[in-house]
This record gives structure tokens, sequence and C-alpha cells, in this order.
């Protein structure tokens, strides 16, 4: 026989659950005079026949037709009062989930006209908090019969629409202001995320309270990574491995960061690279040309192009440079580097 419930509720503080169906599988078997149990911090749907028949708020409800009208239509009015009929009952959470995370997985890529390669790569991370704003809404379409949904399931779907958000609104601000004035607008840009993305909330029954940016920088990829995104040539590429390598040497023999992870902050392949050879005049490098072998090997390449012996056989492997392999070495001419730097 199936348990008859008189009275429904779900005393819990539902800390990280948004939605908490009564009972978690099948339905629940009610009657006209059962109660339900709402809390200050809840709302109730309550469902039957899959249809939404009204919300509950804060407080003790008796079940009777006069506070869910549309009952009267699905049960008939035939029942009488110890009549016992199926429904499903749904405590929504009404409080603020804060503190959820965001931050950028990949950078974020923004104009950077007259500096470097004219882009810059952003990256980000910071804070957002959501409530719910329409229960019936929410259940309807987010959370169907499942039994327990919580702050995680839709997580990666909010993150994605706040992300998205941003990346457009950077978009916008990087053409008026300039990398370094955009990194000082964060409240704003904050601000922004919040007007563009409450429409998308409020189409699922959410409400966006907060979105903080805690710090927006300079990406730290690498020339390797960008020229993977498609934002290297293989000429800029050389070069930038060259000038990061003739900085390094003049700036600190022993080692040092280079020259690559400043490029997301937009301070300019090319002028770095104008820097590195301004002490070298066109004799200088036309010399260094004529001194070149006519042909010479990886460890070679990689000394006179400043560049790894590593990079230069990758170089080789790919098919960018030409190279001949005898035995287990590999023999470059002076002909295949002009070409491979030419592009």
């Amino acid at each position: 026989m199936a348990r008859i419930f008189d009275v429904v509720e779900y005393p819990s503080e539902m800390i990280d659950e948004i939605v908490h169906r009564f009972p978690e599988t099948g339905v629940a078997d009610l009657r006209i005079g059962s109660q339900v149990i709402v809390r200050e911090s809840q709302r109730v749907v309550f469902f039957r026949d899959g249809k939404a028949l009204d919300v509950l708020g804060p407080g003790r409800h008796t079940i009777v037709t006069a506070n869910i009208p549309k009952l009267i239509d699905l049960i008939g009015k035939a029942f009488n009062d110890r009549t016992p009929f199926t429904a499903e009952v749904y405590f929504v959470s009404m409080r603020e989930f804060a503190d959820r995370k965001w931050g950028t997985p990949q950078p974020i890529i923004v104009r950077n006209p007259g500096m470097g390669l004219g882009v810059a790569l952003l990256q980000g991370f910071g804070t957002y908090s959501f409530q719910v704003n329409d229960p019936q809404q929410f259940v309807t379409q987010i959370v169907g019969a499942q039994g327990v949904y919580t702050s995680g399931d839709i997580e990666n779907r909010l993150r994605t629409m706040l992300l998205s958000k941003l990346q457009d609104l950077l978009g916008e601000t990087g053409a008026k202001h300039s990398i370094p004035e955009m990194i000082g607008l964060t409240e704003e840009l904050g601000a922004g995320v919040r007007a563009k993305s409450q429409d998308d909330f409020l189409a699922v029954g959410l409400t966006l309270k907060s979105f903080y940016i805690g710090n927006l920088k300079p990406s730290d990829k690498s020339a390797e990574e960008l020229r993977a995104m498609g934002m290297l040539d293989i000429q800029t590429y050389t070069q930038l491995q060259a000038a990061d390598a003739m900085r390094e040497a003049a700036q600190n023999p022993s080692g040092g960061a280079g020259l690559t992870a400043g490029i997301g902050a937009g301070m300019g392949i090319g002028g770095a690279l104008q820097q590195s050879l301004a002490g070298m005049s066109k004799p200088a490098v036309e010399a260094a040309a004529a001194a070149m072998p006519d042909v010479m090997s990886p460890a070679e390449v990689a000394s006179f192009l400043k560049v790894s012996e590593e990079d230069i056989l990758a170089s080789i492997k790919s098919g960018e440079l030409k190279a001949k392999k005898i035995g287990e070495a590999y023999r470059i001419s002076k002909s295949s580097i002009e070409a491979f730097l030419k592009g």
C-alpha cells in the first residue's frame, strides 16, 4: 500500500543544493488536507502530471483547492478529502549562491593597435554570485525531473555565459582604451558584464547578483604557444626567439625570463626586436651573413640564430627548414637558412 504523506518538508539549509525534489524518486502520495512546510529561504513548486500548479512561499500550507486552484481540474471534483493523489514537490533554495569562482581557461585576444602584433592576450579570474529569481521557470527549464540539483550542476553553463560577455566587453573596450587602461578598469568591466549577462540569467529563472574581476593581467603564453594559436608566422617566431636570446645574453648572461613572457602585455614583438638590433648597423648584419659557412650543423645554425638546437631540429622535422640527413646527423645549407628566414 502506498504511503500517504500528511506533512511534506525539507528541513535543510540547502548550502549547495539549488533544488531538492520530494521524494527524490517517484511521486508523493498526498491528499486534500496534507500540509507543506516551506522555510524562509525556500520556495516550493507544486507539480502534478508534469504540470506546474503553483509556487508556495514561506509558511505552512494546507493543500486545498483554495490555494492550488488548478488542482481541482486534475484530480476531479468527485475526489473527497481522504482520496490520495500523486504529485511532485520541488523545494527551491532562494539564498544567494556567493563566492563562485570563474577564470579564463584560455587567454582572451583583444585588439591592441599600434603595438607589437596589434593584439594582446589577457587572462583574468574572480568571483560571481547568483540567486533563483523565478523558481517555477528554473525547475521547468533547467532541473526537469532530477531529484537533486546543485550549484555545481549549472556552474559550467554560467561561467561560459559570463566569459562570453567578458570577451565581448573586452573587445568593445579595447577599441577605446589601451591595455594598461583596460587593466585599471576592472570595476567598470565587472559592472558591464553584470549588465550584459542579466537577460541570459533571467531567461533560465536566475539573477546574477555580482560579478567581480579579482585580477586582469597579460597572458604569459610563450612564443611556441602563440605560434600554435596561429598568431605568429615562422619569420616573426624566429626573429622573436633571436631577439629574446640576444636580450638575455646582453642583460643577464646567466639566464633570464626572456622576452616572450611579456608578449601578452602588448609590449610589442616589433619594438623589442628593434631594440635588440638597434646597435647593429646594416654593414654589420651583412658581414654576419657573409661570415656564415656554406654548410652548418644544427648546433651551428642555432648559435648563429641565437636559438636553441632543439628549435632548429623541430623546424627541420616540421619541414620548415630544409636539411640533409647524413647518417644520424643533419647538415643545413646557407641557402636553406636564408629561405627559412625569409619565410
